[in-house]
């Protein structure tokens, strides 16, 4: 039998939409796996993005997040660069 997980959906805006050329992924991670993982697995993707790590802002389900917050299965995440302009 497999290793339980829970699959979310992550936005991807700026910086990170234009590294993956996508607006959205659909990923899958193990239960208990805090919010930051999900920049820790892009960034070891798309190593140029490192310079964005201490920047970006996460939000889940609309809602601002601290990076320690647990996903939970079907959550939405939002990775948010910061922003120029006023």
């Amino acid at each position: 039998m497999s290793e339980p997980s829970i699959t979310i959906t992550v936005k991807l805006f700026a910086a990170y939409q234009e590294a993956y050329k996508a607006s959205e992924l659909v990923l899958e991670f193990p239960p208990g796996t805090p919010v930051t993982a999900v920049l820790d697995h892009l960034i070891a993707q798309h190593p140029e993005l490192d310079s964005w790590r201490n920047l970006t802002r996460f939000g889940i389900n609309l809602q601002f997040v601290e990076s320690d917050t647990l996903l939970q299965d079907g959550d939405e995440v939002v990775l948010i660069p910061p922003v120029s302009g006023g």
